[in-house]
């Protein structure tokens, strides 16, 4: 169980003890008080001493008790919380290499995406300004994860997490696909799940690179623009491959349906095309990727086209983004 901490109560004071012993991520918080921590419990079933198992790179025990507190701290609203709850869970698997995305140089931020009726519930934006401020769902939920992150896990900026520049997406970054304008799969029913279900992605991932094309109006221009964007010889993809995101607007993912591409074709289109010259791994950059081909003129950035994760996202405008990953 969490320990009782009494201080003054005033604002200056609560800011000034969170800040001392290193549980803020420099932002003002909420002062996690027993009431407000009782009321996010009550949003889950499960028992407050509840493990959802250690989180490294210290191992903290992320019981559901701490998990709330962080999300108190946070600002979430307590029904917020079974998504704080399914993107730790989600992050604790093995296959996510935590320990690595913690405390690696690289710059990389668990992304969190939102699908299934809980995001329009919420109110988690999918839409004009899902990356940015404005909105509690997407600011307070991202924030809850870096705080158990860094409260938990005990990513401590130049200690343990020793991102070399950083990113501002480690302080939130929780987004929610853009169904509704999608002419598509959405990605939680693409990878199995039912259409009315509720789920949590996480992808450890840089900040959004803007993928501009306000001209073609063809699916041959859009698809040329995104390839193009994406080789990318100084991303970790280029040399470890991976499975980044590309998260299109909903005008040209109209344009790219309207031209009969699908999400299958998106993705063969960049496994064949975002590509590295050779010819440029010759001059130096980071080792080639392990299946280097010589005598191909140009390497993947991906192993094959299943590896990338597209979603449609944001307001109309012929923007799109892409996210390498770590």
């Amino acid at each position: 169980m969490s320990r009782t901490v009494r201080v003054g109560d005033s604002p200056e004071a609560m800011q000034e003890l969170f800040e001392s012993e290193g549980w803020s991520d420099g932002l003002p918080i909420v002062p996690p008080t027993r009431e407000r921590v009782d009321e996010m419990l009550r949003f889950t079933d499960r028992a407050p001493d509840e493990s959802l198992g250690v989180m490294p790179p210290i191992h903290g025990i992320a019981t559901v008790e701490v998990l709330a507190v962080n999300s108190v701290m946070a600002g979430c609203k307590p029904e917020y919380f079974p998504l704080v709850l399914t993107a730790v869970e989600a992050m604790l698997d093995p296959a996510f290499n935590l320990l690595a995305v913690q405390a690696t140089t690289h710059p990389c931020a668990p992304l969190m995406i939102v699908n299934g009726p809980a995001a329009g519930e919420l109110g988690v934006n999918s839409r004009y300004g899902a990356y940015g401020p404005g909105f509690r769902a997407n600011a307070t939920i991202g924030r809850a994860i870096r705080l158990i992150l860094l409260n938990v896990g005990g990513a401590v900026p130049g200690v343990l997490d020793r991102s070399t520049q950083g990113q501002s997406s480690k302080y939130s970054f929780c987004i929610a696909e853009n169904e509704a304008e999608s002419p598509w799969t959405p990605l939680h029913v693409e990878r199995g799940f039912e259409p009315w279900m509720s789920t949590v992605t996480v992808v450890g991932a840089e900040n959004p690179h803007n993928i501009n094309d306000h001209v073609s109006d063809r699916a041959q221009g859009i698809l040329a623009t995104l390839s193009g964007a994406m080789n990318d010889m100084g991303s970790n993809n280029a040399y470890l491959l991976g499975g980044p995101v590309l998260a299109l607007g909903p005008e040209h993912a109209s344009i790219l349906a309207g031209d009969g591409v699908d999400k299958a074709a998106i993705k063969q289109h960049v496994f064949e095309n975002a590509r590295v010259p050779t010819d440029l791994w010759r001059l130096g950059g980071m080792a080639p990727p392990a299946d280097f081909v010589p005598d191909c003129p140009a390497q993947p950035i991906i192993g094959s086209p299943d590896d990338l994760l597209v979603i449609v996202l944001g307001g109309f405008g012929r923007h799109s983004s892409w996210m390498p990953t770590f």
